[in-house]
């Protein structure tokens, strides 16, 4: 008797436990969708250097998002130090994330090294046209160069971001640095990286573009 007893007190207890845990854990509906995914692509402006990861613009940036209504999923995917070179070598473990939209931060690091515009200009077009290869709606963030390194050069590095835009008609973000770059308040010691203070006004410039990019990826649905 005492066995049979311990026997069915085991069972009983198993019994419940798998109640609970079938009531505790939450289950997706029926055909329910992952939720769609933007991919944020750059070096140390994009990764966050010397600020909590909470307040780098991507995960900023999914906040807002969610707070408008916009069900999205956005991926650090940023790299301090990388050069365009580097994200276009990064392209297919990008694609292998699935985005619907990539927001494309990249040749600050090329322009700070003196990097030959045109080549600079030749990897962003080759990463648009791999990323468009695959159906992702593509958002450029424009970027400019210091004065330091001349005028001429500036020139010319600015241009390599309206080119690629124009040509492969994607959306554009005129600078991405808008409001923030040369301001001491808004940037670390270095005045090249922002801080928390400079990432929410970043995100404040990125946010109706990429509002863009997803009208423009259900559009073509």
């Amino acid at each position: 008797m005492p066995t049979m007893n311990l026997t069915a007190n085991c069972e009983v207890f198993r019994l419940v436990t798998s109640l609970f845990l079938c009531l505790s854990v939450s289950f997706p509906e029926a055909g329910a969708a992952a939720e769609p995914t933007i991919v944020a692509v750059g070096d140390s402006l994009t990764a966050g250097f010397g600020v909590a990861k909470e307040d780098a613009y991507p995960a900023l940036l999914e906040k807002k998002l969610r707070q408008a209504g916009y069900r999205y999923r956005v991926v650090n995917a940023g790299v301090s130090g990388e050069t365009t070179r580097g994200a276009l070598s990064r392209i297919d473990s990008i694609l292998k994330l699935h985005p619907e939209i990539v927001i494309l931060e990249s040749g600050a690091n090329d322009g700070m090294r003196g990097s030959d515009p045109q080549l600079i200009e030749n990897n962003l077009d080759t990463i648009v046209t791999r990323l468009q290869k695959d159906h992702v709606v593509v958002v450029l963030a424009g970027m400019e160069m210091f004065p330091a390194l001349g005028r001429d050069y500036a020139g010319s590095f600015a241009a390599a971001y309206r080119r690629v835009a124009e040509k492969h008609r994607i959306i554009v973000i005129p600078f991405f640095l808008k409001r923030v770059a040369g301001d001491p308040a808004l940037n670390q010691g270095d005045l090249v990286h922002p801080t928390a203070a400079g990432y929410r006004i970043v995100t404040e410039t990125v946010y109706p573009y990429v509002v863009q990019a997803i009208e423009k990826a259900r559009d073509a649905k």
